[in-house]
């Protein structure tokens, strides 16, 4: 016995819905049905589609054809245009025997097609048969269900611990520098929100779909994640670098870039959002205008991804407080991002930016800073210097 014979074993006592109009059918038709299964009754095609459209409804409909106000083509019409009921089997029932007759009934979605006078022991067995059918279909369906539910909560598991792992990487290196981890959430939500205005820009619209600017959002927190491998000394200096230092500081974008790919290399294959992160990683320095860090691109050969993000990282650095400075009045940094057009930023962006500046405020404002954050990011960096206060 196959595994679908197991299961169609255990299922209960199946129904069938019986539509004519005339009593002395529904008993002989009754009659011969009840043994073997449950039995519902129908004296018109309006009842019937009451029936039908229950909270259980029936798993066969055996349907005459010949009734008054509503005949049985019309019954099967609107079942079958009804997404409740559409599946359900529909043999016609009928004394109408020419050709034409049993094409139309078939051609409206009828399974089949018997005439009366019936042969009991004829019509008994198309009854199982196409019953039969009825519950394997639906067994398959709900096993499909099942298996699509099952992917479905799969594919969020793996996203969630995606998102958490990004998360955590991205924290381990805010935890040595002297950001604090709302940097990376305001970060996100300012790429987002930018990406979201240019999308239908003509220069970005090819690039800038709605899976591009989902995978921006993921991988924005790891911009920085190079600075893990940054000296103490420098990465937590208070004050200006000296030019040696700086150059070890720049470092972090190719660190960032070598850690992310190598995660590739491990996983054994191509990531999109890792290869984006990767490129934000190792271009978010890098200037508009090849001034910038650290192969000195230009213009659009500086990553999509690492525009904007420079745009984003530049804005947000501008206007928080750290534990050397004081943070920027947001106008007085928007006006430097406009200084920067076309010189530090794409000049497409910068325009956007100047219409979006409210909402990054309000961004900024959400995810803002406490006193009890910069007190802990104080603490930390003396710990990390083995220094105290």
């Amino acid at each position: 016995m196959s595994v679908i014979d197991n299961d169609l074993s255990l299922i209960k006592k199946q129904t069938v819905l019986l539509v004519d109009d005339t009593a002395d059918n529904l008993t002989l038709m009754s009659n011969l049905l009840k043994g073997i299964y449950q039995v519902k009754i129908a004296a018109s095609g309006a009842r019937a589609l009451l029936i039908a459209q229950a909270d259980t409804p029936p798993d066969l409909i055996l349907l005459d054809i010949m009734m008054p106000e509503m005949d049985g083509y019309e019954v099967c019409r609107k079942l079958k245009e009804d997404i409740r009921t559409k599946d359900i089997p529909i043999i016609f029932l009928t004394a109408k025997s020419d050709p034409d007759d049993e094409k139309m009934g078939l051609d409206l979605g009828a399974v089949d097609y018997i005439t009366k006078p019936i042969s009991p022991s004829i019509t008994l067995a198309r009854v199982k048969s196409h019953l039969l059918v009825k519950a394997s279909s639906d067994f398959l369906r709900d096993k499909s269900k099942f298996l699509e539910n099952e992917v479905e909560t799969r594919t969020r598991e793996v996203v969630a611990i995606q998102d958490v792992t990004i998360l955590a990487m991205a924290s381990l290196a805010e935890t040595r520098d002297n950001e604090t981890g709302n940097h990376i959430r305001r970060t996100q939500f300012y790429i987002k929100t930018l990406a979201e205005k240019l999308k239908d820009h003509p220069r970005f619209s090819a690039m800038l779909t709605e899976e591009y600017i989902d995978m921006l959002f993921k991988s924005a927190p790891l911009h920085d994640i190079g600075k893990v491998g940054i000296p103490d000394r420098i990465l937590l200096k208070p004050g200006r670098f000296e030019p040696e230092e700086f150059e070890i500081m720049k470092t972090h974008t190719t660190l960032g870039r070598d850690a992310i790919e190598h995660a590739e290399q491990a996983l054994g294959t191509p990531v999109p959002f890792l290869s984006m992160a990767k490129d934000i990683a190792y271009g978010h320095q890098e200037k508009w205008d090849g001034s910038g860090y650290p192969q000195g691109l230009i213009g659009e050969a500086i990553p999509l991804s690492a525009r904007l993000m420079a745009v984003a990282d530049v804005y947000d650095a501008l206007i928080s407080r750290r534990v050397y400075k004081e943070g920027m009045p947001h106008e007085k940094a928007v006006q430097i991002i406009i200084e920067g057009k076309g010189q530090h930023f794409d000049p497409d962006m910068v325009d956007a930016f100047v219409e979006l500046q409210d909402e990054f405020k309000a961004i900024a404002a959400r995810f803002q800073d406490t006193d009890q954050d910069m007190e802990e990011k104080t603490d930390q960096m003396f710990r990390l210097l083995g220094t105290t206060v």
